[in-house]
């Protein structure tokens, strides 16, 4: 399988998932997840798959320190309606690192590790995404904006005519090279500006 390179120099996030741990799925239910496997999940790559795996690390940075985040104890609470925009594929990746989902995931055993109910639309937020750890009731809402993040200009023509059915490949390839340059940027070079993730 061939991907662009950036992906494994991604941070991956690493978590402790207790119902992992019980059933024997990862030794004491470490488990690491790193941007390629959330471009599996998502099966592709862009700018709003790369902004949703900075506001989870960044989040669960704020809420558990130098700690491990504990999947399946996290609260994610959407502003928007599950169909509204890219919030449902935020929500997807969100989902899938911290455990949350709405009625369609695991239902528990004998009252531990239920994960439904966890993931919930249209709040109140002041910001796109709000975590919350379930045992403190510590939460922190995320922002993220890459419009700071510039693509090349010849961008927007080769996106229109790869679309449209239009484009040579060599010109469909330029394409998808110069997408994932802008997603390499979002991740690696402006993974750490202030202006890209915002807590509150």
């Amino acid at each position: 399988m061939h991907y662009p390179q950036f992906y494994d120099q991604v941070e991956p996030i690493v978590l402790r998932d207790p119902l992992a741990a019980f059933l024997g799925a990862f030794e004491g239910g470490v488990m690491q997840l790193g941007y390629l496997d959330v471009v599996r999940l998502a099966g592709h790559s862009c700018p709003t798959v790369a902004g949703a795996y900075l506001m989870a690390k960044k989040g669960l940075k704020a809420l558990y320190g130098d700690d491990l985040p504990v999947r399946g104890e996290i609260q994610v609470e959407m502003q928007e309606s599950i169909d509204e925009g890219v919030c449902g594929v935020i929500a997807n990746v969100l989902s899938f690192i911290t455990g949350a989902t709405d009625i369609s995931g695991f239902h528990g055993l004998a009252g531990q590790f239920d994960r439904r109910h966890l993931l919930s639309f249209e709040n109140d937020n002041p910001a796109p995404v709000r975590l919350v750890r379930r045992d403190t009731g510590q939460a922190v809402s995320i922002r993220y904006d890459a419009s700071g993040v510039p693509a090349d200009p010849a961008m927007g023509s080769l996106f229109s005519k790869t679309l449209s059915g239009g484009a040579t490949a060599e010109e469909a390839e330029q394409f998808a090279q110069l997408w994932q340059a802008r997603v390499k940027a979002i991740l690696c070079d402006y993974a750490d500006d202030p202006g890209l993730i915002r807590l509150l």
